[in-house]
């Protein structure tokens, strides 16, 4: 096996021997300190001179004291060094060069670190602008108080406070000539300092006024100012302030790599007592580029891996004494032993991404990655759709819904982008697509936004698959110079000598329930065109987003089969806080779990939500903390969208008010037509009449199934006799009526 080079990694430390020389009598603090600064014990036996401060300065390795006062005592000159000196920012190996200008001030950066100082400035200005009255207030409180105090103090000086003690004492004692001395000194000392402040008092009762009729008035205003600020900070009450604080510093572990070491060894990752079993270190410990966290490399001894330290994250952190959001890992290409530890500073889960960028309402791409997110280094995520599928899962309330909202907003945000949007929960949340979708479903029951959702699904699916096969062959005739590689291009899809190019977005809320309707054979004719349009589709320009709070043991047989099938085959899959491991895993994938991520173990709480992982956009899953677009959002993005649309005469299908080419089925006028001149029937007769009189709607239905839909539409099932058979059935009076309160609206 090749070593890798180790000239610039730290030594392993000996805990032990370190203690030891730190213990021994003979052993001072300056010999220790020098024999830890060199890393070696060569130089033990040389004193370096320390200041006290000094000696204090090197033991501090947290803000606060985490470790035994009786071990750290600066006055006997024990004490713990740590290996990264917590003075420096950034430790640095010797000879290294530091960065001629930060990094905060590069011209990459500078942006950021402006706008970071004026909305810093800004808010300060403001936290004291509103406060200001009050401000003043205390000040004239503070001045009060301090120019009371400083008469009384004066008053307690010219009347020498401790004489009478004296006088008192020599009185007790019977020494009256030692009392007559003392006497006659108080009262010479009170002569002079009442001359003292009567002179004083009058200079100020004299000077006052000529000083206010004779100087600048400017100079008169900084005079006063400065003495009622005198005054003020004089008669300041012990323990208060002037000004409140506008910006609170966080409280944060200050790490090195002495505290690393003991969280690694007490997870069990390795002996400080074995040299094969140490854990080292790969780079230098330093603060990260964004300055909100400690990173650095860590090698595992021989024979311990990845999976071992993810094993151990949450007594890595326990170690860290960090919470185990607070501590991030990551692979490392070079070896399987070695990984990166990050140790944010705060939990970076639980600051919000903020408003999305879609508001400024500007034209998108389809073609050019959304902005989702940010990570928990706050880089930002970008996710690319073309040629892919999204596959959004979540526990209700957790962000599942706007995050897909959010990738279906960019789409709609290019014009030359025809949207399907099925959703199926029926709730208000896309509602407001009606602006610029193609097709928009609603339920898998009839309700007041659908009065066919089923019957619009099949036609906008068959719709989407006679897109797919008029795509692809229309790539096959185009010239070599049109279409180089017989692909769909974003020049194509907006050539507008190609309208039948376009890009469709098929966006499906809750797209189990269109597996496990009351209708198997529904079920199956759906499973069959979403499957179909999964596995064609992203080549020819139709890419989906699919949400679902139950991505598993759904249907069963070939509908179970194909359910899997299409969940299976999204290539994006964006996974937020789930029930358990198995949901997780049925988002994720497999694969993704025995990476380590398990959505099941993301943080509870309001704070909490849009947070989830973004697994197969990149080789390094990031934890992602989306872009918010509530429903206000929502609706002013849909309707800037809507007017780039309008303005370029792209608005189709049901926003621009045509209807679905194919004739959708009426159950209650189908069912009406085939009883003809029968006041009634059963289910069995209704259904085989409904097949056979109308195959292409009603073929392998079911007489459960048409029941179904007809009591849906609040039509009976009543006892029906036909040929001396007494079954469930319908009645012709019961479907005109049913027929006359849809149309009425009630």
């Amino acid at each position: 096996m090749t070593e890798l080079p180790n000239d610039n990694v730290p030594e392993p430390i000996d805990l032990d021997a370190r203690r030891a020389r730190r213990d021994d009598p003979k052993t001072d603090a300056t010999t220790t300190a020098a024999a830890d600064a060199d890393g070696s014990t060569e130089s033990a036996g040389t004193s370096v001179p320390l200041s006290p401060r000094e000696v204090e300065r090197m033991d501090t390795a947290y803000e606060v004291a985490l470790d035994d006062e009786s071990d750290t005592d600066p006055g006997a000159g024990k004490v713990l060094v740590p290996v990264d000196r917590p003075g420096l920012a950034v430790p640095v190996a010797e000879g290294e060069r530091l960065p001629i200008i930060p990094v905060h001030l590069l011209p990459g950066n500078l942006r950021g670190t402006i706008s970071r100082a004026l909305a810093r400035s800004g808010h300060v200005a403001a936290f004291h602008a509103v406060r200001s009255p009050w401000y003043g207030t205390k000040l004239a409180w503070f001045a009060g108080r301090g120019f009371t105090r400083l008469v009384r103090n004066q008053i307690r000086w010219w009347w020498v406070p401790n004489s009478f003690s004296l006088l008192q004492k020599t009185a007790d004692d019977s020494a009256y000539k030692e009392w007559e001395r003392i006497h006659r000194q108080v009262k010479a000392t009170r002569a002079w300092r009442g001359g003292v402040l009567a002179a004083q008092n009058l200079a100020v009762a004299i000077g006052a006024p000529i000083a206010v009729n004779m100087a600048p008035t400017a100079a008169v205003v900084a005079a006063g100012a400065g003495a009622v600020a005198a005054l003020a900070h004089y008669g300041r009450p012990a323990g208060q302030t002037l000004v409140g604080t506008a910006v609170v510093a966080p409280r944060f572990r200050k790490l090195n790599s002495d505290i690393v070491l003991r969280a690694y060894y007490a997870a069990g990752l390795g002996n400080p007592d074995k040299t094969d079993k140490q854990v080292n270190f790969g780079s230098t410990m330093s603060r990260d580029k964004s300055d909100t966290g400690t990173e650095v490399l860590i090698d595992l001894p021989w024979g311990l891996g990845w999976s071992d330290v993810l094993k151990a994250r949450e007594k890595i952190a326990s170690g860290l004494d960090v919470h185990e959001r607070q501590v991030f890992l990551s692979p490392d290409d070079s070896s399987s032993r070695r990984h990166r530890l990050f140790v944010a500073d705060v939990d970076p889960l639980g600051i919000p991404a903020g408003h999305t960028d879609l508001l400024d309402g500007k034209r998108r791409s389809i073609w050019k990655p959304v902005r989702f997110g940010l990570d928990e280094r706050g880089n930002v995520v970008w996710l690319s759709l073309p040629w892919f599928s999204l596959l959004v899962g979540a526990q209700p309330r957790k962000g599942k819904t706007f995050s897909a909202r959010l990738v279906a907003l960019h789409a709609a945000l290019d014009p030359y982008v025809k949207l399907i949007v099925v959703d199926g929960k029926n709730s208000p949340d896309w509602l407001g697509f009606k602006k610029i979708a193609h097709r928009m479903i609603f339920g898998e029951v009839p309700n007041v936004n659908d009065p066919d959702p089923i019957g619009h699904l099949l036609a906008s699916l068959d719709e989407i698959i006679a897109h797919i096969d008029t795509v692809n062959s229309l790539l096959t005739t185009l010239p070599v110079d049109v279409c180089p590689d017989g692909k769909l291009t974003e020049e194509l899809a907006r050539d507008p000598r190609y309208p039948d190019l376009r890009v469709w977005v098929l966006v499906m809320e809750e797209f189990q329930k269109y597996f496990e309707t009351e209708d198997q054979e529904v079920n199956k004719q759906i499973a069959r065109k979403l499957s179909l349009i999964q596995a064609v589709g992203p080549s020819a320009g139709v890419w989906l987003i699919s949400c679902s709070q139950k991505p598993s043991g759904v249907g069963a047989g070939d509908v179970g089969r194909l359910f899997n099938r299409f969940r299976d085959n999204h290539t994006l899959r964006f996974a937020l806080r789930c029930g358990n491991r198995d949901v997780s895993m049925a988002v994720l994938g497999g694969d993704a779990y025995q990476e380590g991520f398990d959505a099941s173990t993301l943080p509870l709480g309001d704070k909490f939500r849009g947070v989830g992982y973004l697994y197969g956009a990149d080789d390094h899953p990031p934890t992602v903390r989306t872009y918010l677009a509530d429903a206000k959002d929502a609706d002013k993005i849909l309707t800037a969208a809507r007017k780039h649309r309008e303005a370029m005469n792209l608005l189709t299908g049901e926003a621009a008010g045509e209807q679905i080419e194919r004739a959708s089925r009426d159950v209650l006028a189908d069912i009406l037509t085939v009883l003809g001149a029968d006041t009634a029937a059963h289910w069995e007769a209704i259904a085989g009449r409904l097949a056979e009189q109308m195959p292409e709607q009603y073929e392998g239905t079911t007489p459960e199934a048409i029941s179904a839909q007809a009591r849906a539409l609040n039509v009976p099932s009543r006892d029906v006799k036909r040929d001396g058979v007494n079954r469930k059935g319908a009645r012709a009076d019961d479907i005109r009526k049913a027929i006359e309160r849809r149309d009425a609206g009630s």
